[in-house]
């Protein structure tokens, strides 16, 4: 199911020019109302294309009104519940809600590394084009001893 923003308790993070949740959306798909004029209530947040939600929970980990909600499949949680998690510095405590009002919590460390500090290619080579076809690239005739299969030698009956 798509995110859904709870009106009531949105900000619109302070009126500030770039919202939390637009800033972490993979889809960029949510946006503030600045006005009221796209959903009724100005300086709101909403996901202004549900269909394209890609379902992350991103922008329901960063709000920090906890003001967007997505109501969950039920291979995560039973049917009519509700998911809500609160990230803390160190952890993220994930709520569930039952139907029937039982609240179940699951806390979990979370990574502490500064954005934009890691550096995926330390230590490796520079990519040499020239070298694309030679052993050891992934397209390779033959890389770790597999290569394309061939017709003749399926097994036929």
């Amino acid at each position: 199911m798509p995110t859904f923003v709870r009106t009531e308790k949105c900000d619109g993070c302070k009126g500030q020019d770039r919202i939390a949740c637009m800033y972490i959306c993979p889809h960029d798909l949510m946006k503030l109302d600045r006005d009221g004029t796209e959903t009724g209530h100005a300086m709101k947040s909403f996901n202004q294309e549900p269909d394209q939600c890609w379902e992350c929970y991103s922008c329901v980990k960063i709000c920090p009104q906890q003001a967007i909600e997505v109501r969950p499949y039920a291979d995560i949680v039973p049917l009519g519940a509700m998911v809500q998690p609160l990230r803390g510095t160190d952890s993220i405590m994930w709520s569930i809600k039952l139907r029937n009002g039982t609240m179940k919590r699951f806390k979990f460390p979370i990574r502490t590394t500064p954005e934009d500090s890691i550096d995926p290619y330390a230590g490796k080579p520079a990519a040499e084009l020239a070298k694309i076809d030679g052993p050891g690239f992934f397209n390779h005739n033959e890389l770790n001893g597999f290569r394309s299969g061939d017709a003749d030698e399926l097994i036929r009956k």
